[in-house]
């Protein structure tokens, strides 16, 4: 990795007209910025089709892309709208995703354009979308075949359809799918529309000097088309229910632990094929992404294996996982592995020596660094290595301004006069009064070793806890959060190019 810095950022945390960020012009603009502020890497959250919640941790599918991502703009560029179509659009609020209207505004006018495309395509278009789907059979036909049912379900868990469907006996998914022939089209034509546009982005980001980070969850969602597809790859009982589920221990952000819910792998069945499964996910998330940031990655060495139906995650146990064998099949089959390891956390000797092994860069974030004791903290930039990025938060911290603030503190479970003490000795340690808090963090960890510092774009903005992206155990008021395009200003940008300029990256 050489020395680079970037902005951490959802795509559809942009600006526009439609409700929700997505891949038009808005991600153009962005890549101009990044590029006019002297930055080159732009860190995404997952891309898939958000599931629970809304969650793009708890997506529908490891493969697929999440059509709200869409240009609308774009498709009307094509010919598959119209511009009196997006007319008819509602008053969306500026900062933040009203998910339920942009689903009901934006879905309909994807349907709509599928058949417009059906209509309208040229052979030459239509031969592209064709190749499209037959090079991505593997996982699209599954992928399209379970959306479709779902939504004949009234997008219930696959785990509650009949036992036949729940079971995927190949006579009636065949049935199923000549009934539904024109659905399944319709979501091969969405990932088709989604993967063009993403090219695009990046191919343009790429022309412009900016590398794409990508986020993959270590567990895919237990209603989502691979566990529907691969249940005899994770712990589930006769009924297709999950016997164990995934979660982390009591941490920093949880008294209780957190509970994720996911299912657990069998590694001991993917491990017969050599990872055949997780080779394929890689090199798929590899051709979206230039680097990726594999979520959890304390999961590999040991996981955290939760009873089912446990209402907290306190009585886990840990047990082994898959280990050097897993990224010695991916190294075997990909060569180099371009990795982030978000090893936060409960992180043991074992964990540190596999991440070491096969060269993968860990994490430090700066949010982390100013409590116990300072010889000790691997956060704090005096104890980064080099083959690490640094962050100044993630996307489950509250924004620098809103920690400093203290705005993220609940006092019926967490000490204010711990952090009281962490604040005054992140001013002593930076030698600030706190007045830019936040542009005090982004010198930090732009001056740092480690070769990489990404910063989110809420603490460039120097926003608070309003737009903190996620809040772990909690379920409302998360990945909603959107900027507009005037907070964006060229005077910004140049303040955040001449301090990366200054500290060599």
């Amino acid at each position: 990795m050489m020395r680079a810095s970037g902005i951490l950022l959802h795509p559809g945390s942009l600006p526009g007209k439609w409700g929700i960020g997505d891949l038009g012009n808005e991600a153009y603009r962005f890549v101009d910025f990044l590029k006019s502020s002297g930055q080159h890497l732009w860190q995404t959250l997952p891309l898939g089709p958000p599931g629970y919640g809304n969650s793009p941790y708890q997506s529908h599918s490891v493969f697929a892309g999440n059509p709200l991502f869409i240009s609308l703009e774009k498709l009307a560029e094509a010919g598959f709208l119209s511009p009196d179509d997006l007319k008819k659009a509602p008053i969306f609020p500026e900062h933040e995703i009203d998910y339920d209207t942009v689903t009901n505004f934006k879905i309909p006018l994807l349907h709509y354009s599928f058949h417009l495309f059906e209509e309208r395509a040229s052979p030459g278009q239509k031969e592209e979308f064709e190749y499209f789907c037959r090079q991505n059979g593997g996982w699209l036909d599954t992928f399209a075949t379970y959306m479709a049912i779902k939504e004949a379900h009234h997008l219930t868990a696959w785990n509650s359809w009949e036992p036949d469907i729940r079971e995927n006996e190949s006579p009636v998914i065949k049935e199923w799918q000549y009934r539904l022939a024109d659905g399944i089209r319709l979501h091969k034509f969405l990932q088709f529309q989604f993967f063009k546009q993403w090219q695009g982005l990046k191919k343009y980001s790429h022309e412009n000097g900016v590398r794409l980070i990508g986020d993959m969850p270590i567990f895919p969602a237990m209603d989502s088309a691979e566990v529907w597809s691969h249940p005899e790859m994770f712990f589930l009982d006769d009924g297709s229910r999950p016997v164990v589920v995934a979660g982390v221990p009591p941490d920093y952000f949880s008294s209780t632990g957190q509970l994720w819910g996911n299912p657990l792998y069998r590694w001991d069945v993917m491990k017969t094929d050599g990872y055949k499964w997780w080779k394929e996910r890689l090199k798929s998330a590899l051709s979206f992404f230039d680097i990726v940031r594999i979520d959890h990655f304390r999961g590999f060495e040991k996981y955290w294996a939760v009873p089912a139906g446990d209402k907290t995650a306190e009585n886990g146990r840990w047990e082994p996982g898959p280990g050097a064998g897993l990224f010695e099949a991916l190294q075997s089959e990909l060569g180099c592995l371009p990795i982030i390891a978000e090893d936060l956390g409960y992180i043991t000797p074992e964990v540190e020596a596999l991440r070491d092994k096969f060269g993968l860069q860990g994490m430090r974030v700066l949010q982390f660094a100013f409590s116990g004791d300072p010889k000790e903290n691997i956060h704090l930039p005096h104890l980064h290595k080099a083959n690490c990025v640094v962050y100044t938060g993630t996307h489950d911290n509250t924004t620098a301004t809103g920690w400093f603030r203290m705005e993220d503190l609940d006092e019926t479970t967490q000490n204010p006069e711990a952090r009281i003490n962490e604040t005054r000795r992140a001013l002593e340690y930076m030698g600030s009064d706190g007045d830019e808090i936040n542009w005090d963090f982004i010198r930090l960890a732009m001056e740092s070793v480690a070769d990489t510092a990404i910063i989110p774009l809420q603490d460039i903005l120097g926003l608070g806890n309003e737009a903190r992206m996620n809040t772990p155990g909690t379920m409302s008021a998360n990945w909603r959060w959107r900027f507009c395009r005037s907070m964006l200003t060229e005077e910004m940008g140049e303040r955040l190019r001449q301090i990366t300029l200054l500290a060599g990256r």
